[in-house]
């Protein structure tokens, strides 16, 4: 049985927001409260308050206030000697190297974050910076290597009752699963996911899980209608809540729906308009992506073969670079797809 879902990472004075508040909320009653700790001389609520607006600065795509309000909530805990709000201000930081794309520097931070966590007796910060280093190794493709740390901390998430959790670990199993084939499992857990986010009332975790289930859908099942209504359904939460990237992803998602179904003009409009949100957000495999699918929508409009092989080699070596190396594979296979595998472009 789980109960209503929550948000520790909203702490102190903070504790009244809901998982489900607005991230313009969170940073107006973040600043507000954080700047009163400040005039107090309260380092500890200080780190607390801080904590809280750098992550709605992170989900809302500000990458500079998000860098800078991270580093000040740990210094205000370090002066205060809390060691469990140093993991929790460690957390966001490797949480935001990691969307943007610096996974040596996501690790080390989320790494930390667990050992400081663990010192301090949070579980729950624990947790989350164990989840932070699953979530980083699959989404570089480590499927191997972070599949039973996704089984362990889900485990753990249901044997306490934690929604939230649960819905996250899940939703990570699901994806390593659909990336590797297997749709059906894949679907099933995207489908527990969605009702137990819902039973929560977990609305963030209940639109990535239904981009999940619309990505199934279309891949597996080829309903396109279905696929973007629940894409639709998604979009609707994500712009109620603010969630700038969910929103980039749910974007680029429905371009890879419509590019499936033959819908290449349409899909085109939609990869640019995700990849332009994706800039905005700096974050730099969601940009990727959303190249990769425009690329790959021009070429099906008639695009120059050359323009497309070079396209391609320049998303393939940056790739290489950042260390995507799931993405990487999906640009060899377009490169195969489209008679450019082995041009070389200089």
């Amino acid at each position: 049985m789980y109960g209503k879902a929550f948000a520790p990472e909203y702490q102190g004075a903070l504790t009244t927001l809901s998982v489900n508040s607005s991230l313009t909320d969170v940073l107006a009653a973040g600043t507000r409260e954080l700047r009163a700790a400040e005039r107090a001389g309260q380092h500890g609520e200080v780190a607390r308050s801080g904590l809280a607006v750098a992550e709605a600065h992170r989900r809302l795509g500000q990458i500079g206030d998000a860098d800078r309000a991270w580093k000040a909530s740990y210094r205000a805990a370090r002066e205060a000697g809390d060691t469990a709000a140093m993991a929790w201000a460690l957390w966001s930081g490797g949480t935001l190297a990691r969307q943007r794309g610096a996974f040596p520097l996501a690790w080390r931070l989320l790494g930390l974050a667990a050992e400081l966590g663990e010192a301090g007796g949070d579980v729950v910060v624990r947790g989350y910076s164990l989840a932070g280093l699953a979530e980083t190794g699959r989404i570089q493709g480590d499927y191997e290597a972070v599949r039973r740390l996704h089984d362990q901390l889900l485990a753990e998430a249901r044997r306490r009752g934690e929604a939230r959790h649960t819905v996250w670990a899940l939703e990570g199993i699901a994806q390593i699963h659909r990336n590797t084939g297997e749709y059906d499992t894949a679907y099933a857990l995207f489908e527990e996911a969605a009702e137990i986010a819902a039973r929560a009332e977990d609305r963030r975790g209940h639109a990535w899980a239904l981009r999940g289930l619309a990505d199934i859908v279309s891949v597996r099942d080829g309903d396109v209608e279905r696929a973007l209504g629940l894409l639709s359904e998604a979009e609707t939460t994500c712009r109620a809540m603010k969630l700038s990237s969910a929103l980039a992803y749910n974007h680029k998602m429905r371009g890879n729906v419509l590019y499936r179904a033959g819908r290449c003009a349409e899909a085109r409009d939609l990869y640019e308009l995700a990849l332009t949100e994706f800039r905005a957000m700096s974050e730099p495999r969601g940009e990727a992506l959303a190249r990769l699918g425009l690329a790959k929508s021009l070429a099906r409009l008639g695009r120059d073969r050359a323009e497309t092989a070079a396209e391609l080699a320049i998303l393939a070596r940056e790739l290489e670079r950042i260390g995507l190396r799931h993405a990487r594979e999906m640009v060899a296979r377009a490169q195969e797809e489209f008679g450019v595998a082995a041009e070389v472009v200089r």
